[in-house]
């Protein structure tokens, strides 16, 4: 007996969904480093769970709160013009960087996703321009979301913003933390809305010109490629095998994803083998992206037990389980994912609202 295959509009919204799904599960041990405290905190994460009060890799006192990366807490771009009435939060020793949000949350680069796909379903296209005057909108209003945390890029970009520089020419210079996880987000919403056109270029040149708004970074622009590649090979190449198009994705990127996978197969080996050893954890790009290549060519057919191990593993896991998320959801269809993962996002009638209509306009 023959599965019928998945049409494009299967697999948008599995893509859709896995996106939310991968953050919100992750999203209470997100930048746990120390994986004893994981499993204290926690035990193994499974399903949706609140954020604890306090986080025991947490540096978010050493974050500055008026440009990018570390410094002092001096500035008050977070406070004054994004994240407002939130800095309070940066100063708390161990302070989770998620404080206060519930189980089944999204992070601030997940909002964020979502101005991006609300621009697109709204515009019919791709348009940077209504894009950057979304996303101002959004991290400049109060009371938009309720992430206490926004990473590097955000504070750069509205630093800028706030001496006046235009949205289009905001994005920071790289930085050490630039080239990271997180700019991948929004590029599978880019390819999925490029996708009518049947040119794998025309997907290309769409997500650098949306990650260019807010990351400029070659190293980045490298793994992106990588990516944009690889999901347009999922929609159009549905007969070639997942795990041999993430391997052929690891390999150009230096990384055996597949022999990895044999050896930890034959050997029995945890997931934290590979990440956390061999990969870091961390949100940098060169080892973050190559992560979730090995997580989806491990668990091809298993989004539930990919996305569990993602998270368990620690680190970036919020930013690696959105893209995650929305591979082996492109490859597997909304079918493919747990049904109590949809439904228990905190959000879910207004997500449902939202990647219905996105697919409306793009399927």
């Amino acid at each position: 007996m023959t599965s019928t295959p998945l049409n494009h509009a299967d697999r948008m919204r599995g893509a859709l969904w896995g996106m939310f799904i991968g953050d919100a599960l992750a999203m209470p041990v997100h930048w746990y480093y120390n994986i004893a405290a994981l499993w204290q905190d926690f035990g193994q994460i499974r399903d949706y769970q609140a954020p604890k009060a306090k986080h025991p890799s947490s540096i978010m006192p050493l974050h500055s709160t008026g440009k990018a990366g570390r410094g002092t807490q001096a500035g008050d771009i977070v406070g004054s013009v994004i994240l407002k009435g939130k800095k309070q939060f940066w100063g708390l020793p161990n302070g989770h960087y998620h404080q206060g949000m519930q189980a089944g949350d999204n992070t601030l680069n997940l909002h964020c996703a979502r101005v991006l796909l609300r621009s697109l379903t709204q515009q019919g296209q791709h348009d940077p321009a209504d894009f950057l005057q979304a996303y101002v909108q959004f991290m400049t209003a109060p009371d938009q979301h309720n992430d206490t945390y926004a990473e590097s890029y955000h504070r750069d970009f509205f630093a800028n913003y706030a001496n006046g520089v235009a949205p289009a020419d905001c994005a920071g210079h790289e930085g050490h933390d630039t080239a990271s996880i997180g700019g991948l987000v929004n590029i599978p919403m880019v390819v999925m809305a490029t996708l009518a056109t049947g040119e794998e270029a025309t997907c290309q040149q769409a997500a650098l010109t949306q990650q260019r708004l807010t990351h400029r970074s070659p190293e980045l622009e490298r793994h992106t490629q990588a990516l944009v590649k690889l999901l347009f090979q999922v929609f159009t190449a549905a007969d070639t095998p997942l795990a041999t198009l993430t391997n052929a994705a690891a390999t150009g990127l230096g990384f055996p994803a597949g022999k990895v996978v044999e050896q930890v197969r034959a050997k029995q080996l945890p997931d934290l083998e590979v990440i956390g050893k061999l990969l870091s954890p961390a949100c940098y790009i060169d080892q973050s992206f190559p992560s979730v290549l090995y997580l989806a060519t491990r668990y091809p057919d298993d989004f539930e037990s990919a996305l569990i191990a993602n998270t368990n593993v620690g680190g970036d896991n919020c930013h690696r389980g959105a893209v995650l998320g929305a591979i082996l959801g492109a490859s597997l269809g909304v079918a493919g994912i747990p049904p109590r993962w949809i439904n228990g996002l905190t959000a879910h009638d207004a997500l449902h609202a939202e990647i219905e209509s996105f697919i409306a306009r793009f399927a």
